[in-house]
């Protein structure tokens, strides 16, 4: 099993999650992050001030998946994210050595 983990703008989650529902991927966790990467942050100016803002709003989607999802998935995530401008994110892979549906006591790809 892998854990992909995507960091995605905010304004792209939802085709993002289209995608990935549509390859029959319906379990995810979704979490609303802040950060930045070689993007930096940018400047803003509030009532004729201007500041930094450093730490820019993204999506983080995590799914666990069966070795045969992964590259669909990635390629899935990858083309709903992508704008072509620097700040569209990331995708991480990790291995997964187990999992657990509490309710059931299903165990590792059964439980996903």
């Amino acid at each position: 099993m892998t854990k992909i983990e995507a960091i995605v703008r905010p304004n792209k989650f939802e085709s993002v999650k289209e995608a990935l529902t549509q390859l029959g991927i319906d379990g995810m966790t979704v979490s609303e992050v802040r950060g930045h990467g070689r993007q930096k942050g940018h400047t803003e100016v509030f009532r004729g001030r201007e500041y930094g803002v450093d730490l820019l709003p993204k999506i983080k989607i995590e799914v666990v998946l069966h070795e045969d999802l992964v590259d669909r998935a990635m390629e899935a995530i990858q083309g709903a994210a992508y704008t072509g401008k620097i700040g569209d994110g990331k995708i991480f892979l990790y291995r997964v050595e187990g999992a657990l549906r509490i309710r059931s006591q299903e165990r590792d790809v059964a439980a996903l």
